[in-house]
């Protein structure tokens, strides 16, 4: 649809790992006081998120692919961290749980199908401790990027591990869409989601805990998420099917948010969620934009309420569409999230979509390495945006068009710190 984009609509072919050490290098470098680390960055006074999402689903930044030996896939991985020290990024918001599984040695789920290719496999080494470990020792910040509910790409449990817990509670389980959830509206649900991501924040360093746009799930044409019996035990409270669904993933964040504050005090927690709210045609707080996606009504995310309420620490709305665009105009949803933002105690980063730089199928205003980098421009007139955060890495690393170069050139002349 042209009215929404969403990570799931990518599909690249991945690098090797001499083009991304190449491309990593022919990034501009930073300039170095004497005696300053080749790779990592001198401290400066300037506080500005310039973050990068590395994916792993389905291979999309790394690794390039699956099988893999330990040495070729640290090496992608660090080349990938060096290549955001060059373009003077400060933050890395790395994918640790894609899909019910875990790029760490979860006692909760199993290793992840896209390290080795096999569910449950083990792949000789942790990438989350290894990849926080690299990036603090090149002045990065490390976020670990959880999806809490998306169980596999696919719609036959068989095909997961027999260990799995989806396999061990078939209850908790929703097909729809050609995939598998697990169902938000189940209490234990809830709770074991929680538990399995905290494991992580309590065994490594993180400095944020990340989601993404998946809560429940975009809307499929012709079919119905069945949640009958969860909401028949748990939701007859409710006005509606749609404020239970709605209170389900508040309670998640808000769980969430407080569990990391007792794991791990000071470690932030933030949401990249898609970009649109509410159509003003919807609700007249909402966006000028005609999306035919709303996370209040489709995701049963009130992404607005968790920022004027400050139950999150950041939000990076994800704002992948070009100024001028007539269904959702980056222009008028910058100030629009701005003004949410303002007094709140949550900061305000946009998601910017480097991928579609350079582009031809994604319009005309992609074709235009520029484009981006007015997108920053136009950003900064508004106090309450306090960075951006590109999607994706391996877009970053390899820059085909030369849009994250200009926006190097044009903005990022000296580092900056992450806002505190």
């Amino acid at each position: 649809m042209t009215s929404r984009v969403t990570r799931r609509a990518f599909t690249v072919a991945a690098l090797t790992t001499w083009a991304i050490a190449q491309a990593a290098a022919a990034a501009p470098a930073a300039p170095q006081p004497p005696g300053a680390s080749r790779t990592r960055r001198p401290r400066t006074a300037v506080a500005e998120m310039r973050g990068m999402w590395l994916a792993t689903v389905t291979n999309r930044d790394w690794p390039s692919r699956t099988g893999l030996g330990v040495a070729r896939q640290r090496g992608e991985l660090t080349a990938l961290l060096d290549a955001a020290v060059r373009r003077r990024l400060n933050t890395v918001i790395f994918q640790v749980r894609p899909t019910a599984d875990a790029l760490w040695p979860s006692p909760y789920e199993p290793w992840s199908q896209w390290l080795t290719g096999t569910q449950g496999e083990d792949p000789g080494w942790d990438p989350l401790g290894t990849a926080v470990e690299e990036a603090h020792a090149r002045g990065l910040k490390l976020h670990a990027w959880f999806n809490p509910y998306r169980v596999a790409l696919h719609a036959d449990p068989s095909r997961l591990v027999a260990s799995h817990p989806a396999r061990k509670h078939p209850d908790w389980v929703v097909p729809y869409g050609g995939k598998l959830y697990y169902n938000p509206g189940l209490p234990e649900v809830r709770a074991f989601v929680q538990q399995a991501m905290s494991d992580a924040v309590r065994r490594y360093p993180v400095d944020g805990v990340h989601f993404d746009d998946y809560f429940y799930p975009y809307p499929v044409a012709g079919e119905s998420f069945d949640d009958d019996a969860a909401y028949a035990r748990h939701g007859r409270a409710f006005a509606s099917r749609a404020a239970w669904r709605r209170d389900n993933i508040d309670r998640l964040v808000r769980e969430t948010a407080a569990r990391i504050r007792r794991l791990r005090p000071g470690t932030q927690f933030g949401i990249s969620p898609f970009g649109v709210w509410r159509n003003a045609s919807t609700d007249t707080r909402g966006s000028d934009t005609k999306a035919g996606v709303q996370t209040y009504d489709d995701l049963y995310a009130d992404t607005r309420r968790w920022v004027r309420e400050g139950w999150i620490d950041y939000i990076v709305p994800q704002l992948y569409w070009s100024i001028g665009r007539p269904s959702a105009d980056y222009a008028k949803l910058v100030p629009w999230w701005a003004q949410v933002a303002r007094d709140s105690r949550t900061k305000l980063y946009v998601g910017e979509a480097l991928y579609k730089a350079g582009d031809a199928t994604q319009g005309t205003a992609w074709r235009d390495p520029d484009e981006l980098s007015r997108h920053l421009t136009l950003a900064r007139t508004y106090p309450e945006v306090r960075g951006q955060v590109f999607f994706a890495a391996k877009d970053v690393a390899a820059d085909p068009s030369g849009a994250m170069a200009r926006v190097v050139a044009d903005h990022y002349r000296q580092p900056a710190n992450p806002p505190r």
